[in-house]
């Protein structure tokens, strides 16, 4: 069943043990924060500035490379792009955007400014919506090698943890329900 997302603008199917992270801290409005209840998986759906400078796959790599400096692997060296695909149109509910463009990468990031500092693959669906001027960001982060000293390193041993299927899922049911968010 579809979850609504900002206040039911925007709805997508999540996957099960799924957390609302704003039950737990504040999010700025212009961001959904879902946690796997038993991991340390997160999906994060952004509505953010148009990027009209960059084109395509670029502006799913600028939107990467600004998630990288977020999370303080920029400055390290600690990040990279494995590949960029165009999302074909037939296999979106999300026909209100003009292109949708898949980025898989991996970032080194540390929780809450630690020392340790995990592996984490990110995968992020830039939809653009240029008549908006929004870009969409749904990133999935999924951590696969967790540092021992970092606050991550809990044992979840009966937790099933989501897959790239389950994540691209989320992107082909992801809908519009009211483009009023975007104004």
């Amino acid at each position: 069943m579809a979850r609504p997302l900002f206040g039911g603008a925007l709805s997508a199917v999540i996957p099960p043990s799924v957390q609302d992270i704003s039950e737990l801290r504040q999010i700025p409005d212009n961001q959904e924060v879902l946690a796997h209840a038993r991991t340390d998986q997160s999906i994060i759906i952004e509505l953010l500035e148009y990027q009209s400078q960059v084109q395509d796959a670029d502006a799913a790599r600028y939107h990467f490379e600004d998630v990288a400096a977020s999370n303080k692997a920029v400055e390290n060296g600690s990040w990279e792009v494995r590949g960029v695909e165009q999302v074909p149109q037939s296999e979106l509910t999300m026909q209100e955007c003009s292109s949708a463009w898949l980025l898989s990468g991996a970032q080194l990031v540390s929780k809450f400014n630690e020392e340790a500092k995990n592996t984490v693959n990110i995968h992020l669906c830039l939809f653009r919506l240029p008549q908006y001027t929004t870009d969409i960001l749904v990133t999935f982060n999924d951590p696969v090698c967790i540092n021992p000293l970092s606050s991550s390193a809990v044992e979840n041993v009966a937790a099933v943890p989501w897959t790239l299927q389950d994540f691209k899922g989320v992107l082909q049911s992801f809908c519009l329900l009211d483009p009023g968010v975007f104004g």
